[in-house]
């Protein structure tokens, strides 16, 4: 019994200071953009990457997920005559939950894990000490840039994936249930306030910020090589997946209650 609590104590400790390795992480790389140098070209071309790259993918999810969303609501609200429920549904999941996690799920899978692989592949060929060598500091050169980016792009591309999802609902309403277009815009329009797009445009925000932060810490910590990089990359994509979950949570019962 003692070795068994002393394993899970242990276990508890090291994820007490990973969290805290983190944290100082995220706050040393905030605390250097608050003075100069600044790098505004390397902030674009992180949006770029993000946002215009992550566009093909993130999009279609959302088609799929809007018109899958139409069908299974359908299916459901039809035992109970509540078919006309069917478009206040999809957007109000689409705008309030399902728009920021899957396009955050999505932009961890794609930008998480190459923001790791560039950033562990400068670590263990010596190009970050090289940086700081030339007087520039990595985490105002290479990990802000990235944090900023990801905070201001993911909220754009949860925009469009809201509208891309709604219409996909509106697709699967209105050629395959028999639903009629106008009546199904107009309870579209009608149950969907400017807080639940502004709720979940607060939630893609710290998705973004999750994303970023954990490609980029990964990656500046990677060890060992090739293998390492690997195993970076690995951890940046499972560990923002899991944050952005719980943190979808924490937000929800914040902004909901």
């Amino acid at each position: 019994m003692i070795t068994f609590l002393a394993s899970v104590g242990a276990i508890f400790l090291a994820f007490l200071a990973a969290t805290g390795r983190l944290f100082l992480f995220a706050a040393r790389a905030i605390l250097a953009g608050l003075t100069p140098p600044y790098y505004p070209r390397l902030v674009l071309r992180e949006i770029v990457n993000i946002g215009y790259f992550s566009l093909p993918v993130v999009g279609l999810t959302a088609l799929f997920t809007g018109m899958v969303l139409a069908l299974q609501s359908y299916s459901g609200f039809s035992r109970f005559n509540a078919e006309s429920a069917i478009a206040t549904v999809v957007v109000l999941s689409m705008t309030r939950e399902l728009g920021p996690v899957i396009a955050g799920l999505m932009v961890a899978g794609r930008v998480g894990a190459a923001m790791a692989a560039e950033i562990g592949t400068m670590r263990v060929t010596d190009q970050i000490d090289a940086l700081a060598t030339l007087s520039t500091d990595p985490l105002r050169y290479l990990v802000l840039p990235r944090l900023v980016a990801g905070l201001l792009t993911l909220p754009a591309l949860v925009l469009v994936a809201d509208v891309i999802g709604v219409f996909g609902g509106y697709l699967v309403s209105t050629y395959k249930l028999g639903f009629e277009p106008v009546a199904y815009l107009t309870h579209t329009r009608q149950f969907l306030e400017t807080m639940d797009v502004v709720d979940g445009l607060i939630k893609a925000a710290v998705f973004g910020f999750i994303v970023a932060l954990m490609g980029c810490y990964h990656g500046y910590n990677s060890r060992g090589g090739a293998e390492g990089v690997g195993q970076s990359t690995t951890y940046a994509v499972v560990s923002a997946s899991i944050l952005i979950l719980v943190f979808d949570y924490l937000l929800t019962a914040a902004l909901f209650d």
